[in-house]
């Protein structure tokens, strides 16, 4: 689409970066787009992304008392997980929601960050999480490469604020 079509439709230009997130319209679009499917199951995708997650970092199930020794088949029993699951996955929902409003993300992440420094968890976590996430995608939704590099985007978003409230913990 050009000129004012193209306006009128993404609520300005699709390939503008916005100065906080560097995020475009057009990104923003394909990351709530692939997100859907994923939220519309979130318990079960959740689940299913911190067990892949603690396969690949067995030493992360340190973080994560209990289930530290829980076998894997067991973790949806697990109210206090399941707990934690519900959070994650709405919390991932809030940030994708409001990313037209990147300062109110920023606000999310860096609250995000003091919580997870509090508990000790070091910013290589965050960095294996976001192999596992992407590995996750690529097998079970099948992105295309410019969604890829979308989230790519914004979980790099995310992260400096995350990081930046969590500096003092490494």
């Amino acid at each position: 689409m050009g000129g004012w079509v193209s306006h009128l439709w993404w609520g300005g230009d699709p390939d503008a970066k916005h100065p906080v997130s560097g995020l475009t319209l057009r990104e923003i679009h394909a990351v709530q787009k692939s997100w859907a499917p994923v939220n519309a199951n979130a318990v079960a995708n959740g689940t299913e992304l911190l067990k892949r997650f603690f396969r690949a970092y067995p030493q992360t199930k340190e973080f994560f008392k209990m289930i530290k020794n829980v076998p894997e088949e067991k973790y949806a029993d697990n109210i206090q997980f399941k707990a934690h699951v519900v959070n994650l996955m709405s919390s991932l929902t809030l940030a994708i929601d409001n990313l037209h409003q990147p300062e109110v993300v920023a606000v999310m992440m860096n609250k995000l960050g003091e919580s997870h420094h509090r508990r000790k968890i070091p910013q290589q976590n965050f960095h294996d999480l976001k192999t596992v996430i992407v590995k996750m995608f690529i097998d079970v939704l099948h992105l295309d490469g410019a969604t890829l590099n979308a989230w790519g985007k914004t979980v790099d978003f995310w992260y400096k604020h995350i990081f930046d409230s969590m500096k003092d913990n490494e």
